[in-house]
């Protein structure tokens, strides 16, 4: 896929900044550079529109969004994101399917949520979930540190008669589980690299809770929960610069019509709801959202799942407040959260989502699994233990895998991969999005200067005008407004509302049992409108339709 730029690293925040100014100034009728705010560290999160200005005003198109590094480590998809937009300006002159998709849409890209926490977890040893700052502050413990000065953050064992843990014995770089009858022999507890706050109270050890623990993807306002029940939460929904400038330009851009929302890792494609059970939403939408889904798994090769019947941990306590939910109960905007790259499905052992505990076992297998697929394929990301001095343990070692470019994000050469398949489920996901048209204008004349026009007012998207029957429910669809102007009207409306045009995802379409296939009844996808007018043979008359998620449309034509 031709792009201007190189997906083979990841951007800080100063190369991201270069590269989107650069692209600003070579396409500026096609590119459109806002900052969405200001994080507390002074960068910008940045918003990037792409529309043909000479097409129409942004408002005015189907409008789609797309974000990531809502989570601060999961820089794969600010790259993805960056990689979309490169390559939709990139090829507009020579691609006559990326032109009519500019020229007829809107794009809203925020390629990074969280610029302070991506830019701390790109510059640092440190993992990060959303942002480094302070909101649980907690005395004592083992407190992740870099101790021999190589950027990385790895394992760290000490050995201990107390030890969980021994040397696997067909292989003493590996670690294995120590066996109830082992009661003598060397055995080791195994922490993240890192120093000894004192603490009060037992003289066992413990890790020290994150101190960065907001999680913005929990401080959306839908299903929000208060800390402790939701950790990460935050003090109220929005509490977040962040998350607040989304929310607020969501609600200022009525045209979004879908969302794709960047994370990782883990190979889904994860789709609402995710606080109640798929069959106690619409079917309809159930149908739809499947169907955007089987997109992304042919394009990103990734499992699409249900995010509360398949993916999370508890239905009794959901992990609720993400954007993706805000979006689609509230908005009705269907809305794709991509968890990019799989290294377990790589490494041959793949996640079984969906069953509640996993036996420790597996896991560990999987983990040694992981460990050799990266010493075969980025053995740059991973350290044979090596010993090391110091203050707190005594002599220990130190070793294994980076984890932010291995587990969390892919290693860099495997990072354009992701990118394409991303950018291309984007291009798809675009053309579902409603688009209205006007069909079949016609008029007669009924007497002298009376005449009867008839016009067909359509929707040729597969999404409804509506989006979602959620949108319905919820009052967050409008209407589809058609105007007549140029003529007296005796019958008939000046300004007609259609309460929805269905996409042709309502149509309803069957398989018999002797193999043929059929079109049961169509959708409600159009809808004639007549009037009666007054006027001269000759006279203009203009038919105007328009509707936010759809776009507009006219007709002009002579009586």
């Amino acid at each position: 896929m031709k792009t201007t730029f190189e997906y083979d690293h990841y951007y800080d925040y100063e190369e991201l900044s270069e590269k989107l100014h650069f692209l600003n100034e070579k396409y500026p009728d096609l590119m459109e550079l806002q900052v969405n705010c200001v994080s507390e560290e002074e960068r910008n999160q940045y918003l990037i529109i792409l529309t043909n200005r000479k097409t129409g005003d942004m408002l005015d198109k189907p409008g789609f969004y797309i974000d990531g590094n809502i989570h601060a480590g999961e820089v794969t998809a600010s790259m993805c994101v960056m990689h979309t937009i490169d390559y939709l300006l990139t090829n507009y002159e020579d691609d006559d399917e990326i032109r009519k998709i500019i020229d007829e849409m809107t794009i809203y890209c925020i390629p990074r949520v969280s610029p302070d926490g991506a830019e701390t977890y790109l510059k640092t040893p440190y993992s990060i979930r959303s942002v480094n700052r302070v909101s649980k502050k907690e005395k004592g413990g083992l407190k992740e540190e870099d101790l021999d000065g190589d950027g990385i953050i790895r394992m760290m064992r000490i050995k201990t008669p107390y030890g969980a843990w021994k040397k696997d014995p067909k292989d003493e770089e590996l670690m294995t589980l120590r066996d109830p009858s082992d009661s003598s022999g060397e055995f080791y507890d195994i922490y993240p690299e890192g120093i000894l706050e004192e603490y009060e109270g037992s003289e066992n050890l413990k890790l020290k809770k994150e101190e960065w623990n907001l999680d913005f993807n929990r401080n959306f306002p839908y299903g929000w929960h208060p800390e402790p029940r939701q950790d990460g939460a935050g003090v109220y929904p929005l509490s977040n610069i962040e998350t607040k400038a989304i929310v607020d330009f969501v609600l200022s851009h009525d045209n979004i019509g879908g969302a794709a929302i960047g994370h990782t890792s883990g190979g889904l494609l994860l789709y609402p709801p995710g606080t109640k059970a798929s069959d106690k939403a619409f079917e309809e939408d159930i149908k739809v959202l499947k169907a955007i889904a089987r997109m992304g798994e042919e394009e990103l090769g990734y499992k699409a799942l249900n995010i509360f019947d398949n993916y999370v941990q508890s239905q009794e306590n959901v992990d609720s407040g993400a954007l993706d939910d805000w979006m689609f109960e509230t908005q009705g905007i269907p809305a794709y959260t991509m968890e990019f790259w799989d290294l377990a499905s790589k490494a041959g052992m793949p996640y079984k989502w969906g069953q509640k505990e996993e036996d420790p076992y597996d896991s560990l297998k999987r983990y040694e699994a992981v460990l050799k697929w990266v010493k075969e394929n980025a053995p740059e990301y991973y350290l044979s233990w090596k010993k090391h001095v110091t203050e707190d343990f005594g002599e220990v070692e130190l070793g294994g895998l980076n984890y932010k470019f291995t587990n969390q994000n892919p290693p860099e050469k495997f990072l354009l991969k992701e990118c394409e398949a991303d950018t291309r489920f984007n291009i798809r996901f675009m053309k579902a999005m409603p688009k209205l048209s006007i069909d079949e204008v016609s008029s007669k004349q009924i007497s002298d200067e009376i005449y009867q026009i008839e016009a067909i007012i359509g929707n040729r998207g597969y999404l409804s005008t509506a989006l979602t029957r959620t949108g319905l429910a919820n009052k967050a669809a409008k209407p589809v407004k058609v105007q007549i102007e140029g003529c007296e009207i005796i019958q008939g409306k000046k300004e007609t509302e259609i309460e929805e045009l269905q996409g042709y995802s309502s149509t309803l379409t069957g398989v018999y049992n002797y193999g043929n296939i059929a079109t049961i009844h169509n959708a409600s996808a159009r809808k004639k409108l007549t009037w009666i007018v007054k006027g001269k043979t000759g006279d203009q008359i203009r038919i105007f339709a328009c509707q936010a998620k759809a776009g507009k449309a006219e007709k002009i034509f002579t009586l």
